[in-house]
C-alpha cells in the first residue's frame, strides 16, 4: 500500500461508513497502519474480512436511526464513504434507491452524529454532484445543477452536511472524486481497462477531449486532510491524480505498462459510438435496460476534466498516483 500522508491523533475514535466497499475497505486498512481506533458500520449478514481483527463493528445501515446512533455513539470523527454509485437500470425505483441511500441516509447519519456528539464528519460525496463541465476544466466554482439521481442526492446530501455544520458548529466536510482507480475498482472503468488489457478494444481515437481520474489512495489521502485540517472545515473540494487523460491517452497508457506496441490507427469515434449502441440494443432486447456499453465509451472519450487547485492550495494535498504509475505497478508480472 502506498504511503497515505495525511494522519489524525490516534486518540480521535473514527467511525467509517462503506467500510467494506473499494474505497471504504481501502480506509479502513490505512487507519488501521495508523493505529486508529476504528469501528465500522456494517450491514447485517456482512463477513467483516480476517485483517479487521482489531475493528469494532456494528450491525446496521443508514436506513436503521437506531444502529447509525450506536454506530457514532463515543466517536469523535465519522468519515461517511457508504453510498449507492451504480444504478443497474436507469428506472424510477433506482432513483428512489439514490435518494434513500446517498441523501436521506446521510440525513439520518448526519442526525445521529450531532446527538452523539462528533466533532468532525467528512462526507465522500463525487463530482457529479454538479452538472457536466462540457468542454471545460472546471474547478469548485462550476454549480449546474446535478444531472442525473445519483448526482442529485449528492448534492442534496452536500448542502445538508454544510447546513449542519453550520447550525451545529461542526466540522463538516464536502470530498467529489472523480472517477477513481486502484486495486478492486469496479464498473465501467475497470471494463474498460480490462478490455484493452486482453486486446478486446481497437485502439481509440485521439478526440481532444479530457476526462480527470484520481486512485483510491489519493482519494483516502483527501478523506483524512479533510478531517484533521482546520481550513477543511465547510469547505467542498474536488480531488483528481492532477491530470487530464484523453481516451487515446487512456488507451496508450494500458498497452504501454503491459509492454505492448501502441497502433499508429485508431476507430473513428462515430464507429465507437455506432458499435456501442448496437451492442446496448442488443442488451435491451435481451432485457438489460441500461446502456452499459455507450456509458463505458463515454468514460473514455467524453468530457469530465476537473481542477484540483483547491485542495492543493488549503490543505496541502498532493497526489500520490498518476494512471500511468499504477497500471506499471499493478501490472509489471503481466508484461509480455
Amino acid at each position: 500500500m502506498a504511503l497515505v500522508v495525511a494522519t489524525f491523533p490516534q486518540d480521535w475514535p473514527v467511525l467509517v461508513t462503506g467500510g467494506t466497499g473499494f474505497i471504504g475497505r481501502r480506509l479502513v486498512a490505512t487507519l488501521l497502519v495508523q493505529g486508529h481506533r476504528v469501528r465500522v458500520l456494517v450491514r447485517a449478514g456482512t463477513a467483516p474480512p480476517a485483517e479487521w481483527a482489531s475493528v469494532e463493528t456494528v450491525v446496521g445501515d443508514l436506513a436503521d436511526a437506531a444502529s447509525l446512533e450506536r454506530a457514532c455513539a463515543g466517536m469523535h470523527t465519522v468519515l461517511h464513504v457508504a453510498g449507492l454509485a451504480h444504478a443497474e437500470a436507469d428506472t424510477p425505483e433506482w432513483a428512489a434507491r439514490h435518494w434513500a441511500i446517498n441523501a436521506a441516509g446521510t440525513f439520518s447519519l448526519l442526525d445521529a452524529a450531532v446527538k452523539a456528539g462528533v466533532e468532525r464528519f467528512v462526507f465522500l460525496s463525487s463530482s457529479k454532484a454538479v452538472g457536466d463541465p462540457g468542454p471545460h476544466c472546471v474547478d469548485e466554482g462550476w454549480d449546474s445543477a446535478p444531472e442525473s439521481p445519483y448526482g442529485q442526492a449528492k448534492r442534496a446530501a452536500e448542502q445538508r452536511v454544510l447546513a449542519v455544520g453550520q447550525a451545529q458548529g461542526l466540522h463538516v466536510v464536502n470530498i467529489r472524486p472523480v472517477l477513481v482507480y486502484g486495486p478492486g475498482m469496479k464498473a465501467n472503468l475497470a471494463r474498460l481497462i480490462e478490455a484493452i488489457r486482453r486486446g478486446w478494444l481497437p485502439p481509440l481515437p485521439e478526440t481532444g477531449h479530457r476526462r480527470s481520474l484520481v486512485h483510491v489512495d489519493d482519494v483516502i489521502q483527501a478523506l483524512l486532510l479533510a478531517a484533521v485540517h482546520p481550513a477543511a472545515a465547510g469547505r467542498t473540494y474536488l480531488v483528481t491524480d492532477g491530470q487530464a487523460y484523453s481516451g487515446r491517452a487512456l488507451y496508450a497508457i494500458v498497452r504501454r505498462a503491459l509492454g505492448r506496441r501502441v497502433p499508429r490507427w485508431a476507430i473513428p469515434a462515430s464507429l465507437c459510438y455506432g458499435a456501442a449502441d448496437l451492442a446496448d440494443g442488443l442488451r435491451w432486447l435481451a432485457g438489460r435496460r441500461d446502456r452499459r456499453m455507450r456509458a463505458m465509451l463515454d468514460k473514455v472519450l467524453g468530457w469530465a476534466c476537473y481542477d484540483s487547485s483547491r485542495i492543493s492550495a488549503e490543505l496541502g494535498y498532493r497526489p500520490i498516483w498518476t494512471l500511468e504509475r499504477y497500471c506499471e505497478t499493478e501490472w509489471q508480472d503481466l508484461r509480455d
